[in-house]
């Protein structure tokens, strides 16, 4: 099954998503090297699953512009969580409301993209 638009777009904004996973994470090393860490074990901690999670998503959008349904799922799971950081931002005790924002906004344009790209695949199914 060749790739349509709509999975192209759900596969690119996963792979910005995993690009700006890999540079939180080198921005978390600077930080580590440069001293600005309370606790260094939690942040080598935070590092290995921040890049673990950059793998995982780039990984999802490859599988999506493949077509494979794990891809696009593991997608809408990505964004849902996205979605979750923004809410937190937003409730706490100082509000981040233009973080929350860009986190939101992308996580929403992800979710809808997938789920036609998953409504397209159904239907291709038959």
């Amino acid at each position: 099954m060749r790739p349509t638009p709509i999975d192209r777009s759900a596969a690119v904004l996963l792979a910005v998503e995993a690009a700006a996973l890999a540079a939180v994470a080198g921005w978390e090393v600077v930080a580590l090297l440069g001293g600005d860490t309370v606790d260094p074990t939690s942040s080598v901690a935070l590092i290995v699953l921040t890049v673990v999670f950059a793998i995982a998503v780039g990984a999802f959008a490859v599988a999506t512009v493949r077509g494979r349904s794990w891809g696009r799922s593991g997608g809408i799971v990505t964004q849902l969580l996205t979605l979750a950081v923004a809410l937190g931002a937003i409730t706490g005790p100082d509000p981040a409301v233009g973080f929350a924002v860009a986190l939101a906004v992308p996580a929403v344009i992800g979710l809808v993209l997938l789920f036609l790209a998953v409504r397209r695949a159904g239907a291709a199914r038959g």
